[in-house]
């Protein structure tokens, strides 16, 4: 390499200053494919299906990469929550959660979380949404959810299992997975139940909204019949896409949320 870099240099040689300067930067430039090579082999730069960074979100016409990088995000809440007593919340879901297209405090989690000061109930709230997430993906990070060491997880997933036509036995089952192992370490899980438009067709649009209720009642969780009440189709309450809510559609799924949160909180205060 040393010898083609001088070949190369050899008719500016004449001027010396230059030709070092050129000699070096060819040299560079020869031998920074390497270790660029094998820093990307080790890192590994194909990314996995369902994996948080880098996420093609399926909700909607036309599919784009989601830069976010939110394990990170919520790694870092993760780490803020060190040392704090409140009890948890934890908002575990896909870009309906994640509040993609909105600030943070314009999602459901943000506007949530000061719902429930208003409501002089103190609870953090921490926005585990995930764009793209399937129910596969959400049952990988069972495990992570649990770092956050919830007191309360609301469950919100299935809908791009749905409009990626997936096997609907296969997201009843994942939807299963993940409620067992948030109940086995002790955590109330509310479902959110979710349905796709019509035009998936009768059979698979009623079978899809249905298996939400069918694991309501299996496990006996608090169930939110229909995570968009109220907000689904209505234009001025989502952003141009049509599927994602817009900070006002989100104050409706706080509503939403919170006629099958409120009996389960008021509850637990109750029992100090």
């Amino acid at each position: 390499m040393k010898e083609l870099a001088r070949w190369l240099t050899g008719g500016i040689h004449k001027f010396d200053t230059w030709g070092k300067f050129l000699e070096q930067a060819l040299m560079v430039l020869i031998i920074l494919p390497a270790p660029v090579l094998f820093c990307l082999t080790m890192l590994g730069c194909d990314v996995q299906e369902d994996s948080p960074v880098g996420k093609f979100e399926s909700q909607g016409n036309d599919p784009q990469v989601i830069p976010i990088q939110d394990n990170v995000r919520l790694s870092l809440q993760q780490e803020q929550s060190k040392g704090n007593d409140l009890p948890r919340i934890v908002a575990f879901g896909d870009s309906l959660t994640a509040g993609l297209g909105v600030p943070p405090d314009d999602a459901y989690p943000g506007q949530l979380a000061r719902w429930l000061r208003e409501q002089g109930l103190a609870y953090e709230v921490i926005n585990a949404g995930v764009s793209g997430e399937t129910s596969a993906g959400g049952l990988r990070r069972v495990e992570w959810i649990l770092k956050s060491q919830p007191m309360l997880v609301i469950l919100e997933l299935g809908a791009n299992d749905g409009l990626r036509g997936q096997p609907l036995k296969k997201t009843y089952e994942n939807l299963k997975e993940i409620i067992e192992g948030l109940q086995a370490k002790g955590v109330i899980v509310v479902l959110a139940g979710m349905r796709l438009p019509l035009n998936y067709g009768d059979d698979y649009t009623e079978e899809f909204s249905d298996l939400y209720e069918r694991l309501a009642k299996e496990y006996d969780v608090p169930f939110i019949p229909f995570f968009l009440e109220g907000v689904a189709t209505h234009r001025h309450l989502n952003q141009g896409d049509g599927l994602h809510p817009n900070a006002e559609g989100y104050s409706i799924v706080v509503q939403n949320v919170w006629r099958t949160l409120r009996p389960i909180l008021k509850g637990l205060a109750s029992q100090g």
